[in-house]
């Protein structure tokens, strides 16, 4: 072969120049056992400066010199497969995404490649480039290495090895079997092999390594203790490591997580299986059918295949096929390949307790969950809780983010089929009535913080979740908004009609902080159909107010709103409930408002104050000055608007101690801002920026992102009338980034005013 022509010929040439090795070694600066390892085979490629100062030191002539090259040049370690290990795969040629992992690879590779080894001159080069690519099943962590493999080869001129490490297998092979396919790869003889024997073959191995710029793919690796031992700790080489596991227990490792596709990548490589003519026939349904497969590159990749061979169907079909929750597994199978399978060799791994976690979280009604949430699900404490929750991530099937867990939506799927047939009958029904309970008692303490006449939770609470302040109790109610949601329709299914009022009854100040979530409709229509099977008018009265807010603020449906508020006066009048007499009066006024009916928004307004004055409610009180101030606003009557705002300032720091703080600093917010919006009418440009700034504030203070967003947008169009520009664009450009809670409409003006803008310079 190759590395013994070379071997060979320098001990030819060493001889006729009558020097011994260690002669050589000194003449050339290459070390005794390089030489003796290069003339014996060992080492099959020397890279081009090895051979340069060997021919220095032999003192050869060019011809002799361009032989010597010549055979190094045909001694490189050629492209051979031995059991487990082969030459690269052609890949896949519709390759599709990960432009940011090829990006973080390929400068991995170039800090391989401009690592200089000096093995032959007893130098060494530091550790090698390590890379861990990780992820669940079917996330193409292998056609990932692949593709790196083959754009990156120039990089490795001494080869590119791909080693199965069948980290799947029920009993996959020791490192000491692998360690083995890989020095028979490297052209190591039986002779060899059995000469260095058991003890001395890792030495050898790593020795190899230290010596060549290759890239050796360790794929399919099952954990920490079978890839360990094949990580060289020298060399200018690089190793990539696929595996399910996250292999914490790697040291000095780059990591590489990965994940689904993005929705217009995954569009992208259906595109490429089915063809672009019957992909933009229909593509709302390609879309479905890469919704459906959890833009998941294997599953996508057996729905396109399955399209591509069957010409007749249309993509809808499909889409409408993979809709049926209970069959769609099944329907993701191409020929062999069975998306299922795939996650059978993971699951087949866990330990019991693990796995039945794994199945329990398939009852999780939104996209994630705490730990907590899970831990009442499975009944463990806390602590064990989330040990089982990090196990499920580090074998690749739970994501993670920032102290959240969520379940692919594919792998839910798989996990509910395995609850079906391996759960015991009954227990999950009860693990689900007992998340249902605890979320509804955890939000109704959590949304009472910010409650008249409750606040913190009582001493005798006992939960399992931190809501030591109303900001902690905020983050709770919006982390497992949709879980308590899905808990709360439950409840109204099962005909818990107290719970349902009790529940929707402890968010109504709430709601306030995060007004675009999008359900606060359904919850207070919810409730009043609750509180109407109750038969108490005074709950119906109070939910129909909810809903008449919920309607106005969140949707702008106006008029709806005055239908509600209409209905819940009526109400509170069978009752005798003033206070709810007079908030229906309040959104009555403030609807009217905005139609621009000021003369029936003053009318109300006035009803609602006398009302509430009567009640000795203060705090629905001080609402009405905040309604009188914005419909003087809305008639531009801005320096009596001012002057109301400024009333309605002294009132809330003279009663301060009789107001519950949330409300007061609700309330103080909307005087800062209405001041700052009637300046602004009235030209007083700084004096909007004072007040304005004071909202943002306590926006961001509260953690109130859909007012933030309104106030934000209003303060960069007072900073753009003062001309300061760069400000402005601050202001409008944070817009932006408060992510779905903030108003979609401001989100469009402060995009629009940026368009115009452009950007400061640093």
């Amino acid at each position: 072969m190759g590395g013994e022509a070379f071997g060979a010929l320098l001990r030819e040439l060493r001889l006729a120049a009558s020097l011994t090795i260690e002669g050589l070694s000194e003449a050339s600066g290459v070390s005794v056992r390089g030489i003796g390892d290069l003339e014996r085979g060992r080492r099959a490629a020397p890279q081009r400066r090895t051979v340069a100062a060997l021919a220095d030191g032999l003192h050869l002539d060019d011809t002799e010199r361009e032989r010597l090259f010549a055979s190094a040049r045909g001694g490189r370690l050629p492209m051979s497969a031995g059991p487990g290990l082969r030459a690269l795969p052609r890949g896949v040629d519709d390759f599709v995404g990960r432009g940011e992992e090829l990006t973080r690879l390929t400068a991995y590779a170039d800090q391989a490649a401009a690592r200089s080894t000096g093995g032959e001159s007893g130098t060494t080069a530091g550790p090698p480039v390590v890379v861990t690519v990780s992820g669940p099943p079917g996330t193409g962590k292998t056609t990932l290495a692949l593709h790196a493999a083959h754009r990156l080869a120039d990089r490795f001129p001494d080869g590119q090895l791909v080693v199965d490490a069948r980290g799947t297998d029920e009993t996959p092979p020791a490192p000491e079997e692998l360690m083995l396919t890989v020095l028979k790869a490297l052209s190591v003889s039986d002779r060899d092999l059995l000469e260095a024997g058991p003890r001395r073959r890792p030495d050898l191995y790593r020795h190899l390594l230290a010596e060549r710029r290759c890239l050796l793919i360790l794929d399919n690796v099952r954990d920490e203790a079978q890839v360990r031992p094949l990580l060289p700790g020298t060399g200018a080489g690089m190793v990539l490591v696929t595996s399910r596991r996250m292999l914490t227990g790697l040291d000095s490792v780059r990591r590489l997580p990965l994940g689904e596709l993005s929705a217009e990548e995954a569009a992208v490589l259906l595109s490429s299986l089915v063809g672009t003519d019957r992909a933009a026939a229909d593509p709302a349904a390609l879309a479905e059918v890469a919704r459906r497969c959890g833009h998941l590159p294997l599953a996508l990749r057996v729905a396109g295949n399955w399209l591509a061979t069957r010409t007749g169907w249309s993509v809808r079909r499909l889409a409408d096929r993979l809709a049926q929750e209970e069959r769609r597994l099944d329907v993701l199978t191409a020929g062999d390949v069975r998306v299922s399978a795939a996650f059978d060799l993971s699951y087949r791994q866990l330990p019991s307790g693990t796995a039945r976690m794994f199945r329990l979280l398939s009852l999780v009604p939104g996209p994630d969950l705490g730990v907590a949430c899970a831990a009442v699900l499975t009944g463990q404490g806390l602590f064990d809780a989330e040990d089982t929750l990090e196990e499920l991530v580090e074998a690749g099937l739970l994501g993670t983010d920032r102290d959240r867990y969520r379940l692919h939506d594919l792998l839910c799927v798989y996990a509910r089929t395995l609850l079906a047939a391996e759960e015991e009958p009954g227990a999950a029904d009860a693990a689900r009535a007992a998340m249902h309970r605890w979320l509804l008692e955890t939000t109704v303490v959590a949304g009472r913080w910010y409650e008249p006449g409750h606040g913190a939770p009582p001493a005798s609470w006992q939960g399992t979740v931190d809501l030591s302040s109303a900001e902690r109790a905020r983050e709770w109610l919006q982390d497992e908004g949709l879980n308590w949601l899905a808990a709360f329709h439950a409840a109204a299914a099962a005909g818990e009609h107290a719970t349902v009022v009790e529940v929707a009854e402890s968010l109504h100040w709430f709601s306030d902080q995060w007004i675009f979530w999008g359900h606060w409709p359904e919850v207070f229509a919810t409730a009043v159909d609750a509180a109407r099977a109750l038969g108490d008018p005074l709950l119906e009265a109070t939910q129909l107010n909810y809903h008449a807010w919920a309607l106005l603020v969140c949707e702008s449906r106006h008029h709806d709103s005055l239908a509600r508020s209409a209905q819940a006066l009526a109400a509170a009048e069978r009752a005798g409930d003033l206070t709810q007499q007079a908030w229906a009066h309040v959104y009555s006024a403030w609807a009217h408002n905005l139609l621009d009916q000021s003369e029936q928004a003053i009318e109300h307004n006035e009803r609602a104050a006398r009302l509430f004055e009567a009640a000795g409610d203060l705090h629905g009180f001080l609402q009405t000055f905040h309604n009188r101030a914005r419909i003087l606003t809305q008639q531009h009557r801005d320096e009596e608007a001012i002057a109301i705002y400024r009333e309605l300032l002294d009132r809330l720091e003279e009663h301060e101690e009789h107001l519950e703080p949330h409300i007061a600093e609700l309330t103080r917010l909307g005087a800062h801002e209405g001041i700052g919006r009637s300046s602004g009418q009235l030209g007083r440009w700084e004096e909007a920026v004072t007040h304005l700034e004071i909202a943002v504030d306590i926006c961001r203070k509260g953690g109130n992102t859909a007012l933030e967003s309104r106030y934000l947008t209003r303060l960069g169009e007072a900073l753009l009338a003062t001309g300061r520009t760069a400000p402005a664009y601050e202001a409008l450009h944070r817009v932006l980034t408060l992510g779905p809670d903030a108003d979609p409409a401001h989100v469009a003006t402060a995009r629009d005013r940026l368009d115009a803008l452009d950007p400061p310079t640093t």
